[in-house]
């Protein structure tokens, strides 16, 4: 099997975790770059919105990746919050669309579920996880990086199984 390269965009307005990891489906995974980009909570959403994608469009052009992986919109209480994420969601897309890149939509229980094996997991755990699995004990990051991370990590081992079904389904025909 050939080694896959994913951003995960862990998407937000105020804040948008970014992370680029090599792997290969079932097998070792490494860290390429992680980061979070900032846009003022004051700054008028449009502006905001063209910093969020020249950032996305920085790291797709800068790192080459082979799929994006993005966090799915889900349900909150919080409108506002849910708008936001939507919106910079809507960017990632966007920019991977623009470039012909696949995008995959990962629910946070099932990233959860891929990098810890528990769909509830918490923060602290993910990110512990994260570390262990791209071999960087010492990795400081923020919740906002580490979530980014487990996207791409999920997207690697979940993208992986869902090529060989293809594929097998697709030989069981012929």
């Amino acid at each position: 099997m050939r080694s896959i390269r994913v951003l995960g965009v862990d998407p937000g307005l105020t804040r948008c975790g970014l992370g680029v990891v090599d792997g290969v489906g079932g097998g070792r995974l490494a860290l390429v770059e992680v980061d979070v980009v900032r846009t003022p909570a004051q700054a008028p959403i449009g502006e905001r919105l063209v910093q969020l994608e020249a950032s996305v469009e920085t790291w797709i052009d800068r790192w080459q990746p082979d799929v994006v992986a993005v966090e799915r919109v889900f349900s909150q209480h919080n409108v506002r919050t849910v708008m936001g994420t939507a919106q910079a969601s809507a960017v990632a897309i966007t920019c991977a669309a623009r470039r012909g890149l696949p995008v995959a939509l990962h629910t946070p229980s099932e990233v959860k579920a891929a990098v810890t094996g528990q769909g509830r997991a918490g923060k602290e755990q993910v990110a512990f996880m994260v570390r262990r699995l791209l071999r960087s004990p010492d990795l400081v990051a923020p919740a906002d990086a580490t979530d980014a991370l487990a996207l791409a990590i999920c997207q690697v081992w979940r993208g992986a199984a869902a090529g060989r079904i293809a594929q097998a389904a697709a030989g069981s025909r012929t």
